[in-house]
């Protein structure tokens, strides 16, 4: 460095490279099915996440931070491209069976830090195409390691009645376990977490975006050796603390190598708790429902990030953001381009850093769900919810030991409005005491109708794109 900085001085390498040797390491952590409710710093019991907690101690947590679909790739396509996932023909969870994917026209996150020179590597679960044109690698990642989908989209799922293949362990482009087991399941936490820490010690002289996304604690669930049968809340809580771990374990690489100070580390989940497993699924924290809905125990998650110096330590932000909003904060953070087609996320990092004055940039998000359904628009405290059919446990059996209970479905027939600030559990409608307001989200979610379509309302949207696609079979 030293030697560095002197052929600067003398003019002999350019201020660029001075520039680049500063860029800031990136550490995404991804969770699924981990509900708002489910970590230590949100008030979670029966379990311990002090790894975690710290992350939030020594940075910032946010209270309002969402998905923008409550469902696997729908959730992981707008964290990785800043669109709304529907913008970009991503729909719900896609199967084993699916021929399509993201899209080669599409920028991700790791595609916008390779473009700064940045060394890219991912672990765990992709869940945007598994064919080898919608690889992680294909798509900014010089590494990967990890499950193509979901790891319950196995032959031993207990609703498969057959209908999955083989469950694939792919490392690269190569399937290196065509026929993962309970027993491999068992391990796949330690091994995404053994693969980050010796991606953090390759890369540790050059700036780095590692992206874990663990497969866990999306049932089935497994824990590994030395962590079942810890937790007092079960076996969900045993998967919990061995990411925490996982968490811990990344965090002692960042400091074992001197990089933990210029390094910017996000912690969320892709959406709320699966809610009809009972003992095997997570908790909303209190919040109204969980995955596969609208409601804010579907859509809101948890979200914690440090950067030393750039971050306030011990920070709450209490404003509303969005995983659309992760891929142009890191741009800017890093001084990367913008994606080439349009994005919808907006830079969030004066609400990282705690800027006074500092507010959401959007006027409104929105909700989709189902094939191409806006179910939902929020803007400052207010969330307006349009007529739609949603599933519950309410008033049903809960599942229990990794068999789920049955959903009720239930159809709600006219719009409703609520104030978050005062009734986070979406408990009272009170959309006849402010028509104004519901008039001014209702333009809102027009305008969004017109973008990005709605099949509710059988519109069709002028800015969508597709996807990445398959042939067709002959």
């Amino acid at each position: 460095m030293l030697r560095l900085l002197l052929a600067t001085c003398l003019g002999l390498v350019p201020a660029a490279a001075t520039a680049a040797d500063r860029l800031p390491n990136v550490v995404l952590i991804f969770t699924d099915d981990q509900g708002y409710g489910d970590l230590g710093c949100y008030g979670a019991t029966g379990f311990a996440t002090p790894h975690v907690d710290k992350l939030a101690e020594q940075g910032v947590r946010f209270t309002d931070f969402h998905v923008s679909q409550p469902v696997c790739s729908a959730s992981r396509a707008s964290l990785m491209t800043g669109c709304y996932a529907n913008r970009i023909g991503i729909h719900g969870a896609l199967s084993p069976a699916a021929r399509h994917g993201i899209s080669a026209a599409e920028t991700t996150l790791a595609e916008v830090c390779k473009g700064r020179g940045y060394a890219t590597g991912m672990v765990g679960k992709w869940h945007l195409g598994h064919h080898p044109q919608f690889l992680p690698t294909r798509h900014g990642f010089d590494s990967y390691l990890g499950l193509p989908y979901s790891n319950d989209m196995w032959p031993f799922h207990p609703q498969a009645k057959g209908g999955y293949p083989n469950l694939p362990l792919i490392d690269g482009e190569k399937v290196t376990n065509p026929n993962v087991t309970a027993k491999d399941q068992a391990r796949l936490t330690g091994l995404y977490t053994k693969r980050a820490v010796a991606f953090i010690a390759e890369n540790k002289d050059k700036p780095f975006f590692l992206y874990v996304a663990h497969s866990m604690p999306h049932v089935p669930l497994f824990a590994g050796d030395g962590f079942g049968g810890k937790a007092k809340q079960g076996l969900y809580g045993d998967v919990i603390q061995e990411i925490d771990a996982s968490v811990g374990a990344v965090l002692a690489a960042l400091d074992a190598h001197k990089v933990a100070d210029n390094t910017l580390v996000i912690f969320t989940s892709d959406n709320g708790p699966w809610l009809s497993y009972g003992n095997h699924g997570g908790s909303s924290g209190g919040l109204r429902e969980g995955k596969g809905t609208v409601w804010e125990g579907g859509v809101r998650v948890p979200f914690v990030a440090r950067w030393p110096g750039k971050i306030p330590a011990g920070s709450v932000c209490r404003e509303p953001a969005m995983t659309i909003d992760v891929l142009p904060t890191v741009a800017a953070a890093i001084g990367a381009k913008a994606p080439a087609l349009p994005i919808d996320g907006k830079d969030i990092g004066p609400l990282l850093r705690g800027e006074p004055g500092a507010k959401c940039p959007h006027e409104a998000y929105f909700h989709y769900y189902g094939t191409n359904e806006l179910q939902a628009v929020r803007s400052g405290k207010w969330k307006l919810v349009f007529p739609h059919a949603y599933r519950t446990m309410d008033g049903q059996p809960e599942g229990k030991d990794g068999t789920p209970g049955k959903y009720r479905v239930v159809k709600i027939e006219s719009q409703m409005l609520f104030d978050l600030d005062a009734d986070v559990g979406e408990a009272k409608d009170v959309a006849a005491a402010n028509p104004g307001v519901v008039k001014r989200l209702e333009e809102l979610a027009d305008a969004a109708r017109a973008d990005l379509g709605d099949a509710l309302a059988k519109k069709v949207g002028k800015g969508t794109r597709e996807p990445g696609r398959l042939p067709p079979e002959k």
